[in-house]
């Protein structure tokens, strides 16, 4: 199974939405400071246009992103983004777009900056599989002349994405806003693909699907996770002793095969129980549990409520 297939599986089981939120036309000095996001919004950033510096207290990295990069921040953590100079930035203001997102400008002499900023939503639980196992901060160099092959399509078409957010973000065309919001969605997709296929491929389960040894079984996973799979069966589609592939998983991962397979069972676990119907009991069965007291407890465990109260909780948001 191929590395789109498991990235298929995954966007099949989880919901992500998107949104724009605020565009950015500064002139050097500037800076923004932005908050910790809500444990299901992952804030991302696309430069139009000059370039930025983006500053993450928690990891205590900085990134320069230059015309056509991208960052997504899963982990949702607070950050900075300025222009480098270190002078104090001028005044912002913030005014509403024709579209529906916010305006920020300045008046800045400076080396010009044209960003559109906004989040990615995921549901819960499924924010645990995109928290858990993607790169705190995740850079796109979407121009990124270096790469080749299936990798510079990728590029080329996320580039295409970019461009046609742009357009849409600049022409208050009817309709423009909802194609904002619908493209965005797209994006998280495209660049969820062009970072996997990138020769640099970030931690977590993008290095997994690029790891040619170990992309059977998280393929494998993905596509049957119902099934008892043993470490030994997991080991042998990679060719592997038992030692070596649980060694391999951990070190590129930061989680073993097990934690990977509960986290999609759980998922499947709680879009099913959303559904009129279904018995704990059938569901329990569904993802791949004989015993129905042992699915409640790893439900429990991982979401912190019982199946019962997710049903309720879930009926309630309908």
């Amino acid at each position: 199974m191929s590395q789109v297939d498991w990235l298929s599986h995954l966007l099949n089981m989880i919901t992500v939405t998107g949104r724009l939120e605020v565009r950015c036309t500064y002139g050097a000095p500037w800076r923004i400071a932005w908050p910790r996001s809500e444990a299901h919004a992952i804030p991302y950033h696309i430069v139009l246009k000059g370039r930025a510096i983006i500053e993450d207290p928690e990891t205590r990295t900085a990134t320069e992103l230059a015309e056509g990069d991208i960052v997504l921040l899963p982990s949702g953590s607070a950050h900075v983004l300025h222009d480098g100079s270190g002078e104090p930035p001028g005044e912002a203001r913030n005014r509403q777009g024709a579209a529906g997102w916010m305006l920020m400008e300045n008046d800045g002499p400076g080396e010009r900056l044209d960003m559109l900023c906004g989040r990615f939503f995921v549901e819960r639980p499924h924010d645990r599989l995109i928290r858990n196992y993607l790169p705190a901060n995740l850079v796109v160099r979407a121009r990124d002349g270096d790469v080749a092959g299936d990798a510079e399509s990728s590029t080329r078409h996320l580039a295409g994405l970019v461009g046609l957010m742009r357009m849409e973000s600049a022409g208050g065309r009817l309709g423009g806003y909802a194609m904002l919001n619908v493209l965005t969605s797209a994006l998280f997709t495209l660049v969820l693909r062009a970072a996997s296929e990138s020769e640099q491929v970030p931690a977590g389960l993008l290095a997994l699907a690029g790891h040619s040894r170990l992309a059977p079984a998280i393929s494998a996973m993905f596509a049957d996770p119902a099934r008892s799979w043993s470490l030994p069966e997991l080991a042998d589609l990679c060719s592997m002793s038992r030692a070596t592939f649980m060694r391999h998983f951990q070190d590129k991962l930061g989680r073993s095969a097990v934690d990977l397979l509960t986290d999609i069972r759980m998922s499947l676990a709680a879009n099913a129980l959303k559904k009129p119907g279904k018995t704990t009991e059938a569901v329990a069965e569904e993802v791949g549990y004989q015993s129905v007291a042992a699915f409640r407890r790893v439900f429990s465990d991982r979401m912190g409520m019982t199946p019962g109260q997710w049903r309720r909780v879930a009926d309630e948001k309908a």
